[in-house]
Order: C-alpha cells, then sequence, then structure tokens
C-alpha cells in the first residue's frame, strides 16, 4: 500500500535579469532575500529550469537551504503550457490572447504542453511519502501560472493572465484527503519596497 502524506510546493518566478539572461544587481539581492524568507521551511528538494537566470536563481537561494541541492530539470523551464482552441476564450479576450500566442512556433505547440504535462507529474499531489514533503521549483512565469490554475480547476487557459513578479513566493498545499489549497500567492513581504513589482505587467501596485 501507497504511503501518501502533504506536498507543499513552493513556487518562484526567477529574479531579476538583464537582456542578456543573467541576474541584474538588483536581481542577485532579490534572491538572497528569497533565500532568507525561505531558509525556515524545511525544503529538501530544490529544482530549476535550466535557463541563466532560474540556475542563478537557485544556487542562491541554495546557499539559504541546508538540506536541497539545486537540480536543472526541463519541466521548470520557460515555455507556453496550454494553447488554447478556438472556443476556450471568451470573445472579449481572444484578439489580445491570441495575438500573444501568434508569437509562439510550431515547435512550442508540441513541446510547451507536453513539458506542462510532465511538470504536473513531477511537481503536483501529494507525496509518495510517510512524512510532508516541502518542494521548491525556481521558474518562470507561465509554469507558475499554469499549476495555479491547475490547483484551483479554472480553465487551463488562466495561465495567461496569472502574473507572478520577480522573486515572488507561491506555495500550494497538495493534501490526500482535500483538494489542491492555494496558500500563497505572488507574495512579495520579504522584498523591499523597491524590489517588488520587477518582471510585473505595467499597473497599479498594491
Amino acid at each position: 500500500m501507497t504511503v501518501r502524506a502533504t506536498r507543499y510546493l513552493y513556487l518562484s518566478r526567477h529574479a531579476e535579469a538583464s537582456p542578456e539572461g543573467r541576474l541584474t544587481e538588483a536581481g542577485r539581492r532579490q534572491a538572497e532575500l528569497l533565500g532568507e524568507r525561505l531558509a525556515a521551511a524545511p525544503i529538501t528538494r530544490l529544482r530549476h529550469g535550466p535557463l541563466a537566470r532560474t540556475a542563478q536563481t537557485a544556487e542562491t537561494v541554495a546557499g539559504f537551504l541546508p538540506n536541497a541541492v539545486p537540480e536543472a530539470d526541463d519541466a521548470a523551464g520557460d515555455y507556453p503550457p496550454h494553447f488554447p482552441g478556438p472556443t476556450e476564450l471568451p470573445a472579449a479576450f481572444a484578439p489580445t490572447a491570441e495575438g500573444f500566442l501568434a508569437g509562439f512556433d510550431a515547435a512550442d505547440r508540441e513541446r510547451g504542453p507536453d513539458l506542462a504535462r510532465s511538470a504536473l507529474t513531477r511537481y503536483t499531489g501529494p507525496a509518495e511519502s510517510e512524512d510532508d514533503r516541502h518542494e521548491l521549483v525556481i521558474t518562470h512565469a507561465f509554469l507558475i501560472g499554469h499549476l495555479v490554475g491547475q490547483a484551483l480547476d479554472a480553465p487551463p487557459w488562466r495561465w495567461l493572465t496569472l502574473n507572478p513578479a520577480n522573486a515572488a513566493l507561491t506555495v500550494i498545499r497538495y493534501t490526500p484527503d482535500r483538494p489542491a489549497s492555494v496558500l500563497l500567492f505572488n507574495d512579495m513581504r520579504h522584498l523591499p519596497e523597491e524590489l517588488r513589482w520587477t518582471g510585473f505587467p505595467p499597473g497599479p501596485r498594491f
């Protein structure tokens, strides 16, 4: 009989990066502060996407986590997780979404959803363990939006509207006897005001 325990999935978008893909000075500080925020959490696994900005963020955060070693994982990469069909999108949103999605090529359309399914298999659901598991994934905005939407049983296109900022923290709890619960989303309390909201679309700041 398989023993199942609660999984706490910690998610963070990589820290601020330059156009060349390396962390900026502000991004390095964001990563340090994220590490300090997570230092008290009993995290035993740390996975990150293959790009430099996620790897750098993970390496910095790992310095605060004595029981987690960074592991590169393609499923934590930067890819579109779902391409909605012609009848999925609300009519008012469809032109905006379709214009954005037109920027992805055929390889993205095949690879993205495959990786998203892999991420759901690897990262979500109760843990096959006798003890609760605390796992961290340093990734990108698209996947975080997708995983949050899945946890809330939202339509799969909703990843397009869930936007986490750089180094913000999201936590999802997967318990064996109840639906998934989003405990935190886009939480930036560990960042000072001048380091919040980077990578976020223009608009009011709360």
